[in-house]
């Protein structure tokens, strides 16, 4: 396929995935910050502001320069969303992210504590074959974790948190989900980019 092609089948992705949101998901209320203290919340986030769409024809998994990565206001959204929790008093929290640059970058811009990989997390975005089996492995995740817990923040793509919630989140925002020990935790709100 050539690059002119695989940008065209690309762009017809989004568009489809776009004009799918509009029409077929859910509204969920806006939650104030304030509820990612709650025992047994998760934060399926949506990487920070990354200029673009997919990735370069060249992509390849651990080399950022293949990537669509954050720019200046992604960082500095990922890492405002952190501070804003700390003050909040929201400290023990378990961090997760899918392995593209932008999640990670995003996950540890967040500053609060390690960040594990998880490859569930990974987009599926131009290999729509993984998209069932990654889903199923972020819902087997969230069925393994406690109920009464701490935050847990999963650093993701849009693909991931449309497909897990129904929910079209912007850069840097997500859904918020209440724990219940299944692997289709309910969705309580939304977080969006702009705190």
């Amino acid at each position: 396929m050539t690059g002119i092609a695989a940008g065209l089948l690309q762009r017809s992705r989004l568009l489809f995935v776009m004009l799918a949101a509009c029409i077929a998901l859910p509204a969920a209320a806006a939650l104030p910050l304030e509820e990612l203290a709650k025992p047994g919340r998760v934060l399926l986030l949506r990487h920070a502001i990354a200029p673009g769409v997919g990735d370069p024809d060249n992509f390849r998994l651990r080399d950022c320069s293949t990537q669509r990565n954050l720019d200046a206001a992604g960082r500095a959204q990922a890492a405002r969303l952190g501070k804003r929790m700390v003050a909040l008093g929201i400290r023990d929290v378990k961090v997760y992210a899918g392995q593209w640059c932008r999640t990670l970058e995003t996950a540890r811009l967040l500053g609060l504590g390690p960040v594990t990989e998880l490859p569930a997390l990974n987009s599926f975005f131009a290999k729509p074959d993984q998209r069932e089996g990654n889903l199923d492995g972020v819902r087997k995740f969230l069925a393994k974790l406690p109920a009464g817990g701490p935050l847990v923040i999963l650093v993701t793509h849009q693909v991931t948190v449309t497909g897990i919630t129904g929910i079209y989140p912007e850069s840097g925002g997500g859904a918020v989900l209440q724990l219940d020990g299944s692997p289709s935790p309910k969705l309580v709100g939304t977080l969006p980019g702009n705190y």
